[in-house]
């Protein structure tokens, strides 16, 4: 009985978890059914103006080239009627000066004859018509003013929808994580000449493999991409892998995300384990600055327990001397907490092997710690750098500028410049993450 009561409520569960997604399902397609009036709305309105101002573009061609013509055609005809205006009056002259010709050659016997043939000679030589061109300043032919617009008229007639862009394919091989930058390399799968610009995506993981879904870390946009790469630069490898994904755009319409891939990085992630701590180091997961009352609020708070709340007196001040140091309890598998001179704290992760990277960023006014990595036999009085347990760089500025590099090695020891704000150290053993001030 109870197996089926059991069995029923594993149904009942069931059911209700598919009417869930059946009900959002619902209400999804409602909401796309609204979406598709609304768009679809758009769309139409957006494709009315483009035809609109391709009328308008057209129209006004029109109205250029008409006007081109008028210009033309008045040109023409304003030569021709002057041209024709001067013919005529040429011809007038000519058939006046003919007419006295005739009539003076039929009085041979006058006596004027000979002036008055000297005269109409005179009359020929400045006649205008024997100064007249007889060709026609512009031609009646308009042929340079004709159109063809075949080839216009195959590309109005290929006039269609905008494709979406493809997908771009991102280049693995191509593509390259170093020196806290990442550059990213794609391709298109076919040419498309109507693309604008890319957008690209990224986001911090530490899940390897494609990328999930759900994640914690949201995708940080860059937009604007006119070439087929991109570098990202200034980056901080906090986590060991980088999903990422691109997507091409034309003026219109984006298109889909490629296959998204996940990028490794030489990302060594660790936090700085608190409970390991020396009392008068303040530590915060990945920074830890000196705090000289650190020891002394802890013994005051610790008495304060012990004496059940009574004030500490002279003689439990800790002004009096510092107390045999206690063993506290630990997050590390019975790790103890450094004391005395080992101002130290410890990584939260274990190095087993391989090659690991980080960097460290130190306030311009520190005046001395180090960083390095330690056996987990280090011991609690032990100072980092200063035994065989563990291997540190050091940076003393104490009374120089100049940093000290301190090895396991007895007597081993050389100087370096003084590094800037970041410190890089590239280690490889089989090593703990340790600091010390």
């Amino acid at each position: 009985m109870e197996e089926q009561r059991e069995a029923l409520r594993k149904i009942i569960t069931t059911l209700a978890m598919k009417n869930e997604e059946i009900q959002s399902f619902i209400y999804s397609l409602k909401q796309m059914l609204l979406n598709v009036e609304a768009n679809s709305t758009k769309v139409q309105e957006d494709l009315e103006a483009e035809f609109q101002s391709l009328f308008s573009v057209l129209e006004e061609l029109k109205e250029g080239m008409l006007m081109k013509i008028k210009q033309d055609r008045a040109s023409r005809t304003y030569e021709l009627q002057n041209q024709l205006a001067a013919c005529t009056r040429a011809l007038e002259s000519s058939e006046e000066l003919l007419e006295t010709a005739n009539q003076t050659l039929q009085a041979m016997d006058r006596e004027d004859f000979p002036q008055a043939a000297k005269q109409i000679k005179d009359g020929v030589t400045m006649a205008p018509a024997f100064r007249l061109s007889l060709k026609a300043k512009v031609s009646d032919n308009m042929s340079h003013l004709m159109v063809d617009f075949a080839q216009e008229r195959q590309m109005l007639q290929a006039l269609k929808f905008l494709p979406v862009p493809s997908a771009p394919v991102i280049d693995l091989a191509e593509s390259l994580v170093a020196d806290n930058c990442v550059t990213l390399v794609w391709r298109m799968p076919d040419e498309d000449s109507k693309i604008d610009h890319y957008v690209l995506e990224y986001r911090r993981t530490n899940f390897e493999g494609p990328p999930r879904l759900k994640e914690d870390q949201p995708w940080m946009v860059i937009e604007g991409i006119r070439q087929t790469e991109y570098t990202l630069t200034g980056l901080k490898f906090d986590m060991k892998y980088m999903n990422f994904r691109v997507k091409a755009c034309n003026k219109a319409v984006a298109g889909e995300f490629s296959e998204p891939v996940t990028l490794e990085t030489p990302a060594f992630m660790f936090r700085l384990d608190a409970s390991t701590s020396h009392q008068n180091l303040r530590v915060d997961d990945l920074s830890v600055e000196w705090d000289a009352m650190g020891g002394k609020v802890q013994d005051i708070k610790a008495r304060e327990k012990d004496g059940k709340g009574r004030t500490a007196s002279p003689i439990n001040s800790p002004a009096r001397g510092t107390p045999s140091p206690k063993r506290m309890p630990s997050g590390r598998g019975g790790r103890d907490r450094f004391t005395a001179e080992s101002y130290t704290v410890l990584g939260d992760t274990l190095i087993d092997g391989g090659e690991h990277y980080w960097e460290v960023r130190y306030e311009p006014d520190s005046k001395a710690f180090g960083v390095g990595v330690a056996y987990r036999s280090l011991g609690r009085f032990e100072q980092l750098g200063k035994t065989a347990a563990s291997w540190c760089l050091h940076v003393n500025n104490w009374l120089q500028a100049s940093c000290p590099f301190t090895t396991p090695a007895p007597n081993k020891c050389c100087t370096l410049s003084r590094p800037g704000s970041h410190s890089p150290c590239c280690l490889l053993s089989r090593y703990g993450v340790a600091a010390s001030r």
